[in-house]
């Protein structure tokens, strides 16, 4: 028997996406588990899911992310699954590829990431663009190549899910996989298609977007020098 994946489902506002998400999982991938992590969303987001039945962790205040992330890691660590995936719950990230990153992870990584930019596909959008300064910002503190580190498709091993789970220092962002890059993690990537948010509003706004590379940026090349476990 594989050992079991939880699919994690940070939730902020996705009453447009959730029930698609959660069902397309239930429905078609009966294998894995999910767990949607509510973070105290404003609209019916908590309240569809706990009509419906869902696997639901609902936060009664917005922690953000990092925080809402966390709360499905700690629940992933105390169930004791072997492999969690960082899954969004605006219908863009694809169930399919799941399979393939779970046996990647089995070639002996800690994490895999779902990348949209693997196969060399040439692409010049804003996000490309951004996600190769941070690649190459990760490079140079590293010395690792990654072609997407800006992709919220993730997956983490039971070492990195204990990392997440216990540890208040640790965001699902690339600033954050640079830093466990330079303790020695082993990531790898595998191809994904990412789809287009096709209901309700993305936080990443041009301007926000911009301020998120330059945080990130700077996280990278400066400050992650200076963080301690």
């Amino acid at each position: 028997m594989r050992e079991k994946v939880l699919v994690v489902i940070p939730a902020y506002n996705e009453e447009a996406n959730i029930e698609a998400v959660v069902e397309e999982l239930v429905r078609d991938y009966p294998e894995l588990d999910y767990l949607v992590v509510n973070d105290g969303s404003r609209d019916r987001t908590g309240a569809i899911c706990r009509e419906k039945g869902y696997n639901l962790l609902d936060l009664s205040v917005n922690l953000g992310l990092a925080g809402c992330f966390q709360a499905g890691m700690k629940y992933a660590w105390q169930k004791g699954y072997a492999y969690a995936v960082q899954f969004d719950g605006d219908g863009q990230h694809r169930p399919e590829y799941i399979d393939s990153m779970r046996r990647k992870m089995e070639e002996g990584y800690e994490i895999v990431i779902g990348s949209r930019f693997v196969s060399g596909k040439k692409d010049f959008s804003p996000r490309m663009i951004g996600s190769r300064l941070i690649a190459g910002a990760i490079f140079l503190t590293t010395g690792v190549r990654l072609k997407d580190p800006t992709s919220g498709m993730r997956m983490f091993g039971r070492d990195m899910i204990r990392e997440f789970a216990l540890n208040l220092n640790y965001g699902p962002e690339p600033d954050t996989v640079s830093y466990l890059l330079k303790q020695g993690a082993k990531v790898a990537e595998v191809p994904v298609e990412i789809m287009e948010r096709t209901g309700g509003e993305s936080y990443l706004k041009p301007g926000v977007a911009a301020r998120y590379m330059a945080r990130m940026l700077l996280s990278i090349l400066l400050i992650q020098n200076f963080r301690k476990r």
